[in-house]
């Protein structure tokens, strides 16, 4: 069999799910090898130069995702593909990817996230289907632009920095033959504005409100209401940022940190009220 040159990129990120740790990508894959059974002379078909043909009825390499968080491993949608008449054949089917994507939420919500897209052949080595990037050189198997952003639709929560591609070639312990594969290295910024304002500015007043409980006079009756208040209200933040991160034990949010030690203080300031109270109605 003729070796197969399988180019692979041209793609637009969607969304990613911080919850699960998994990140979806809205995505066209753009294919193109060479076929030598599928070439033929336009002079003897009417100037016939390019055809679209079903892609269930031509060979197509089982370039699949390895970090795969679904069950779905190849592509949506099989799409006509163009036979060229020397051979070449491009093949762009649109596809919805789920990969695993490790999240670290310590600076959350200030963090930048980066998720890998690793795609390979399932079954055939590199002297079968040898897999390249579109703009890769044969100085560098490292392209810094891996993503053709084009099509990219704005998230409404992340932004994305840098989306560099490396070709790597893996040896197998049972096998002398290389398997190339082609990552993807997502960098993602989070839009901390929606946290800044809904989450991290009305804990950091709440807070304040606990110096407060001192100013109150004793005979108010209300300091350890206003205490008791201000440890519920943290308790409530502190639990809407437990549902948006992903339930980890390798690392605690800094945002996290500071809810949990002002609750301290605040608990701590209840008992110094209790206290002061008590001495003043002796």
């Amino acid at each position: 069999m003729q070796a197969h040159d399988r180019r692979l990129p041209d793609m637009t990120t969607n969304n990613g799910n911080i919850k699960n740790q998994i990140m979806t990508t809205n995505v066209w894959v753009e294919q193109e090898w060479n076929d030598y059974k599928l070439r033929w002379e336009p002079d003897e078909y009417g100037g016939v130069s390019k055809l679209h043909v079903p892609a269930e009825q031509i060979w197509l390499p089982d370039i699949v995702l390895y970090n795969n968080a679904d069950g779905n491993y190849e592509v949506t949608i099989m799409t006509k593909a163009i036979l060229h008449y020397d051979g070449k054949v491009i093949w762009k089917p649109p596809a919805i990817y789920k990969s695993s994507c490790g999240i670290d939420v310590e600076y959350f919500p200030f963090d930048e996230q980066t998720c890998l897209m690793k795609f390979g052949s399932w079954t055939y080595d590199g002297y079968t289907v040898d897999l390249k990037h579109k703009y890769q050189t044969e100085e560098s198997n490292l392209i810094p632009m891996g993503m053709d952003l084009s099509e990219f639709y704005l998230s409404v929560e992340w932004d994305i920095m840098e989306v560099p591609a490396l070709r790597t070639e893996k040896f197998y312990s049972c096998c002398e033959e290389p398997y190339p594969d082609i990552t993807f290295n997502i960098t993602l910024r989070r839009k901390t504005l929606f946290y800044t304002v809904n989450l991290i500015i009305p804990c950091v007043f709440i807070s304040f409100l606990s110096v407060l409980v001192f100013y109150l006079p004793s005979h108010s009756g209300e300091k350890v209401s206003l205490s008791i208040s201000i440890v519920l209200s943290l308790g409530v933040f502190f639990l809407l940022l437990s549902e948006i991160i992903p339930p980890t034990s390798l690392t605690v949010p800094l945002l996290g940190k500071y809810l949990l030690f002002t609750m301290i203080l605040v608990s701590f300031s209840v008992f110094v009220t209790i206290a002061v109270l008590n001495v003043n109605f002796r």
